[in-house]
């Protein structure tokens, strides 16, 4: 089993059972009202927004597709729970992030709740705005926590994965701080994870079309379950991001791999004979779904 580790700076919360009545009426009516500062449409699974005055004033609202199957939701909240004990023994630093299940309209609404970062301390646009030495450094800190997180997990016998991509990373104060925690990425086996690919997709589209194309939307998944393939993603955003810096990447990518990766170097250093690109079909899905240009923050 894993032991916690000390996480300085954001700390993790998950709490719903806590949540004072009054304050879940006003999550309700957030989610009722979708009242808040969009931060981003393009996300695959939500349109997260930062929450107007009140008793979550400022916070991340992500709210997420609902079921009337009660059981599902209460294994997806089970699940998100294990996931953030998971995320932070592995010494993954994560914004304060709760989770609640809201009974409505005779369903179950799965919200993520989570203390909102600075614009200005996303990777993204750090990235865009660094000069190469700055870029290469961001690019390390988001590597060292892939790598300790991978580290750290080897050995326990649950299905996890992890989804480090440059959208999903906030650097503050030369710290990778991690806030993407849906869908929680543990104890769903392969086929599970396809079809939850679907449930919660935001997207209509997806949800009527994806059947058709089940065995595509499920491998959407591997990379995610794949340490080598992890840090390779995490190259290829940035290949693809300043393309002109394409070959400091590879040779940042396959040093680090090299000194911080070792059980998966040689995997790792075939994906980074040449720039990672993104598979065909899920280059097709990203533009079915509209989701080109600057990603989302959940």
């Amino acid at each position: 089993m894993l032991s916690p580790a000390a996480v300085p700076g954001y700390m993790i919360r998950d709490t719903g059972q806590g949540q004072g009545m009054a304050d879940l009426k006003a999550l309700e009516a957030l989610v009722r009202e979708g009242r808040g500062a969009p931060i981003s449409r393009l996300g695959y699974f939500c349109a997260p927004f930062r929450a107007g005055p009140g008793p979550f004033a400022g916070k991340v609202i992500k709210i997420y597709r609902g079921s009337r199957d009660l059981a599902q939701m209460e294994r997806l909240a089970t699940a998100h729970s294990d996931y953030l004990e998971v995320l932070q023994a592995c010494g993954v630093t994560m914004p304060e992030t709760a989770f609640h299940l809201l009974e409505m309209d005779g369903g179950w609404v799965p919200v993520v709740v989570q203390e909102g970062l600075p614009d200005a301390s996303m990777m993204r646009p750090q990235m865009l705005e660094a000069d190469l030495p700055g870029a290469l450094a961001l690019m390390e800190e988001a590597g060292q926590c892939i790598a300790t997180f991978w580290t750290r997990v080897q050995g326990d016998p649950r299905r996890i994965g992890f989804h480090p991509s440059i959208r999903n990373f906030a650097i503050i104060d030369g710290r990778a701080v991690f806030f993407d925690s849906f869908p929680p990425l543990i104890d769903y086996s392969r086929d599970e994870m396809g079809r939850m690919l679907l449930l919660f997709s935001e997207k209509r589209l997806m949800r009527v079309v994806g059947p058709l194309l089940m065995r595509r939307v499920t491998g959407i998944q591997d990379e995610w379950y794949s340490p080598p393939e992890t840090l390779v993603g995490l190259v290829g955003s940035a290949c693809r991001l300043r393309p002109d810096d394409r070959a400091a990447f590879l040779d940042w990518g396959r040093d680090f791999v090299v000194r911080e990766m070792a059980p998966w170097a040689d995997a790792a250093l075939e994906g980074l004979a040449r720039p990672p690109q993104l598979p065909g079909y899920w280059t097709t899905f990203r533009k079915l779904l509209g989701l080109q240009g600057e990603p989302n923050v959940g």
